[in-house]
């Protein structure tokens, strides 16, 4: 299994992602980290079946009811986790990061 590093910019994205979901309904938050960590395991089992959108960026959506995408990199055996994003957040936001 490929290493996953998630850079604290996505690891805050995530947070804030959790925090919104609890605030809605308590359990939705845990809810979205299970549906984070399917697309976790659907990008280690295929990275490179995801499209390139920008600088080799990546974008896995989130299924169920969850509008993000996990933006990451391939760097020969590591995943880097750069981004987790709301669909309809300006993509210039986590292109700035990569």
């Amino acid at each position: 299994m490929k290493p996953v590093i998630v850079r604290p910019a996505a690891a805050a994205d995530i947070e804030e992602a959790y925090r919104w979901y609890e605030s809605q309904r308590a359990g939705l938050g845990d809810k979205f980290l299970e549906a984070l960590g399917v697309t976790r395991d659907r990008v280690l089992e295929r990275p490179e079946a995801f499209p390139v959108l920008h600088r080799n960026t990546r974008r896995a959506f989130i299924p169920q009811r969850f509008p993000y995408g996990l933006f990451y990199r391939v760097y020969g055996d590591t995943i880097v986790v750069v981004a987790c994003m709301h669909a309809k957040r300006d993509p210039r936001r986590w292109q700035r990061r990569t």
